[in-house]
């Protein structure tokens, strides 16, 4: 169930989107200190459920979660107001949601742990950064074989049975891999 945490109509309305209460609860409160008003929601379909009447300014959108992805969210939310401003924030990123986010129409893409002030100033990234440092190193095996099954998971719309054929790979261990956190670098 969605729940306001600060209700003032001349705030920007900020839909925070996470499976995780305690986080959602820390970052809301971080949140209005920055002059949002903030409706907190712990899946895709609660957020809709919220949004259908009156779309966000801005959104915080976690990644994964039970049930549809939050890249869904992101894809509905600009449907109903191209305006809305979306962070995708997540812990288990990767270049293949990443630019599907950017993609559907996310603003920006955050690896948590992200805090409210960087997730504030990538509401206001306009464009890229060519200053960007680029890694020095290339990506490890273990890395690109999580980047390699994020691109085929999204080929086949989050469909893990389809995911694991495609990659030759048993449904089960395809399901832990997924399980584990990704790996750094």
């Amino acid at each position: 169930m969605t729940e306001t945490i600060e209700d003032t109509d001349n705030r920007p309305s900020l839909l925070l989107v996470d499976d995780d209460p305690t986080f959602c609860q820390v970052l809301s409160q971080a949140l209005i200190k920055r002059g949002f008003a903030v409706w907190l929601a712990h899946s895709v379909d609660e957020a809709l459920c919220a949004v259908e009447d009156d779309a966000p300014e801005f959104a915080v959108i976690d990644l994964r979660m039970p049930g549809p992805s939050g890249l869904v969210l992101v894809e509905k939310l600009k449907t109903l107001d191209s305006h809305t401003r979306i962070v995708v924030l997540t812990g288990y990123a990767s270049i293949a949601t990443a630019v599907e986010a950017i993609k559907l129409g996310a603003t920006h893409y955050l690896t948590k742990p992200a805090d409210a002030d960087e997730i504030v100033q990538a509401f206001h990234c306009e464009t890229g950064a060519a200053a960007v440092s680029i890694a020095e190193n290339p990506l490890s095996v273990d890395r690109l074989e999580w980047e390699h099954i994020q691109k085929v998971l999204l080929e086949c719309q989050g469909n893990i049975s389809a995911t694991a054929r495609r990659l030759d790979m048993h449904r089960r261990t395809l399901q832990r891999k997924l399980n584990k956190r990704p790996v750094r670098r």
